[in-house]
């Protein structure tokens, strides 16, 4: 294939997407696979898809996405921000719509680790009177 025309990484939670944008005709590979495929809800694939929607520019460009780590909701979550990020790279000028439509925004939320001497990240073990 051509060389990309931009690349950008979008992450949240434990997943991670390296997402690369190439002159085209709108097509969406993950992992391989059709989008269709790889995201069988139409709601994970509105999300993944809207900053292209957001920017008016559906069918413009080719979106080659690599996602790993995390669930289906991390993992679209993570195109989504790559995706935005990446279409900030070619058209800078799109940044304000992107930004006031949200897409630009990380979630840093993470799962908390767990302690010792606890059950889990906060929850202590139960106690007993005698």
């Amino acid at each position: 294939m051509t060389k990309p025309l931009v690349q950008a990484t979008g992450r949240r939670k434990s997943s991670v997407a390296r997402v690369r944008l190439y002159e085209g005709t709108g097509r969406v590979l993950l992992n391989d696979r059709p989008i269709e495929d790889y995201f069988p809800t139409m709601a994970q694939r509105i999300r993944v898809l809207e900053p292209l929607r957001v920017a008016q520019i559906e069918g413009r460009y080719d979106v080659i996405a690599t996602l790993h780590g995390g669930g289906t909701t991390g993992q679209a979550d993570a195109a989504r921000l790559g995706i935005a990020r990446a279409l900030i790279e070619v058209d800078p000028e799109l940044r304000p719509t992107l930004k006031k439509a949200g897409l630009l925004t990380r979630d840093s939320r993470k799962v908390e680790r767990k302690k010792y001497g606890l059950k889990k990240a906060r929850r202590a073990p139960q106690y007993t009177k005698r």
